[in-house]
């Protein structure tokens, strides 16, 4: 998925979507938040770029920076805002739904349910989540979601020829989407059935 529409002026994407000149034209995108380190931000007049650099790890700070990004989206009058990292699955979701917590005042829990029903393949690392969860408990001084993890048998190391970039490591703990009642920590569980080495699963909890 190129690019998802989450409110009529603000976007979602990957890292091609901001690369396409005649899609940013047409949905009239004046602001773009490049969440990436290696993803280079294209110049288009009249477009302003907020650089994130920050990695897909879970000990990325992006936390640090959730009000930055949802004050500037929010006061982007000029036209549409598009957010992207470079698959649009774990960075840019996490600083949308900040936003969404932030100025249009939905819970941890809705702002989940908002992007993923624009965008079903948001897949936030564990520490993303956990962040956001810090940034729900600041907002409304309590949490709507819990997130759990199934830990799983680490991979052997890569070697240099299989060695994959930062961008494309995806985290060892996969997190749940929301659940009543209210759990405010990251509770971290033992898969039933043995996983193959390497292998990653994940469930999901309503």
């Amino acid at each position: 998925m190129a690019l998802s529409q989450i409110t009529p002026t603000l976007f979602l994407g990957a890292a091609d979507a901001p690369l396409n000149a005649a899609l940013v034209s047409q949905k009239g995108i004046t602001l773009i938040v490049n969440a990436t380190v290696g993803h280079a931000s294209p110049a288009y007049r009249g477009v302003e770029c907020v650089r994130v650099p920050v990695s897909d790890l879970p000990s990325a700070r992006l936390g640090d920076h959730f009000d930055r990004v949802a004050g500037r989206i929010h006061s982007n009058r000029a036209g549409g805002t598009l957010v992207h990292c470079a698959a649009g699955m774990s960075r840019s979701p996490a600083l949308v739904m900040a936003y969404l917590m932030r100025y249009r005042g939905v819970t941890l829990r809705q702002a989940h349910r908002w992007v993923q029903e624009s965008r079903p393949c948001v897949r936030l690392n564990a520490g993303f989540w956990e962040q956001l969860l810090q940034y729900e408990r600041r907002l409304y001084g309590k949490n709507t979601v819990r997130v759990a993890a199934l830990a799983e048998t680490p991979p052997r190391p890569l070697t240099p020829r299989t060695e994959r970039s930062l961008e494309q490591q995806r985290s060892w703990l996969t997190p749940l989407a929301p659940r009543s009642p209210l759990v405010s920590r990251l509770s971290v569980k033992p898969p039933k059935n043995k996983q193959r080495r390497g292998s990653k699963s994940s469930s999901i909890k309503v």
